[in-house]
């Protein structure tokens, strides 16, 4: 295959992406999966498919304004994929540093494929090259982070937090993030060895292009697994639990039974996803911990005894997650958003039901939406006496007091710092404790 076959090849994998995602509403990771042509690529392929759909994601609403610039008028709906490719290429162009030569001349090859864009494969031509030429001073114009960001997203981030801080968070949604280790034993000596930094709440931060990740060093020994430096934070505020009978509700994929596992406590992670779970055997295999693997639904799990202290990681709109999964804000609508708060309410009940009297309860989810995390501790306290807020302060697993709402309730936002270090995953998490 010669390089302007397999540049081809790849192009044309990401606008079926792309498709599938703006147009029916799927998933990248799902599309991925399904999509045998992406498995057989070389590595270096399929991580320029990945970084091409996701870029795209990511800046969009730039791509597409820079694009409407030169344009007489927008393209008819019988144009058929011809939008698509100019968005992807616009991206290319604009934010990925490719050869316009390159770009230009695989776009209209692309058009030329498509029995409804060939008709359009001029104009294309024509439109790229405005872009290559005059692009970039479009670009220094725009409001960036407003025009990545779909409306339904922008008006519920404005309402929540204002529009200075949803201004924030959209800004930071454009950045790819950096992977994030969770290191159980000497975290110094990996940051050194992986070029990287620990950061105030223990994670070791990696930031620049890394390749593979099974091909770092220490991932075939187990020293370390992948997980957000703000999702680390919620296992932490259980405080010690050597010796300690913990259930981790809603494990898959199980980094957070990792860090319960290594901070010597007896683990049980429950998921109602086989499937998902089998990746939770396949860490702690390799990472040498051990925990009870049960695949159940949470809400008719039945134990028959209680513990020191449960973990919920309620399912929720992943609004918090959209740094590292830009197709989010394509895939979900704002009445989808929502849709999952009646059923955490209900697992946060049974995990309650499951703490030993004097036991603690951590309830958390990686979601921006308030009825995901605040509303719904107000909610479960005013409904269960025998539950107390146990708050968090300041300085404590190394967070943040700007990380910290009124109640004490944890809430960390993607623009926000882990000290000089930007950027983490939207989550929420609060501590409770059971009186009786």
């Amino acid at each position: 295959m010669t390089a302007t076959t397999a540049g081809l090849a790849v192009r044309g994998l990401a606008i079926a992406a792309l498709a599938q995602i703006l147009n029916e509403g799927k998933s990248f990771d799902d599309i991925i999966d399904a999509m045998p042509e992406a498995a057989r690529l070389e590595a270096r392929d399929r991580g320029f498919l990945m970084a091409l759909v996701l870029t795209t994601l990511r800046r969009k609403g730039e791509a597409d304004a820079v694009v409407e610039v030169f344009l007489s008028k927008p393209l008819p709906r019988k144009s058929g994929v011809a939008p698509l490719i100019l968005t992807l290429a616009a991206a290319q162009l604009l934010f990925l540093d490719q050869p316009p030569h390159a770009v230009i001349d695989l776009a209209v090859r692309l058009a030329k494929e498509d029995d409804k864009a060939k008709h359009f494969s001029g104009l294309i031509n024509a439109v790229l090259r405005k872009v290559a030429e005059k692009g970039r001073a479009v670009l220094d114009g725009l409001d960036g982070p407003r025009l990545d960001t779909p409306d339904w997203l922008w008006a519920r981030l404005a309402k929540t937090y204002g529009s200075a801080t949803a201004h924030a968070i959209a800004a930071a949604h454009m950045v790819e993030p950096p992977l994030d280790l969770t290191v159980p034993k000497d975290a110094d000596l990996w940051a050194s060895r992986l070029g990287g930094e620990v950061l105030a709440t223990g994670s070791v931060r990696l930031t620049g292009a890394q390749g593979a990740v099974e091909r770092l060093a220490g991932f075939d020994a187990g020293a370390w697994w992948v997980q957000d430096a703000a999702a680390a934070l919620p296992a932490q505020l259980l405080g010690p639990l050597a010796g300690s009978t913990v259930l981790d509700l809603c494990a898959a994929p199980g980094g957070k039974t990792l860090q319960l596992a290594a901070a010597g406590a007896s683990v049980t992670a429950v998921d109602i996803s086989a499937q998902r779970l089998e990746r939770v055997h396949d860490n702690l295999r390799r990472t040498g911990l051990s925990a009870q693997i049960i695949a159940a639904d949470v809400l008719s799990f039945e134990p028959g005894r209680d513990y020191d202290a449960v973990l919920l990681d309620a399912p929720c709109s992943a609004t918090g997650t959209i740094r590292r999964h830009p197709d989010l804000p394509y895939v979900k609508t704002a009445q989808q958003a929502g849709h999952l708060v009646p059923l955490q309410a209900r697992m946060l009940a049974k995990a309650a039901a499951l703490v030993r009297p004097g036991g603690r309860l951590v309830y958390c989810t990686c979601s921006l939406e308030p009825a995901e995390g605040e509303r719904q501790i107000t909610a479960f306290l005013a409904a269960h006496p025998h539950f107390a807020a146990l708050p968090i302060t300041a300085g404590e697993c190394g967070i943040e007091a700007a990380m910290i709402d009124a109640e004490g309730n944890l809430r960390t936002l993607p623009s926000m710092s882990i000290g000089a270090s930007q950027g983490l995953d939207g989550f929420f998490a609060a501590r409770l404790t059971r009186s009786f």
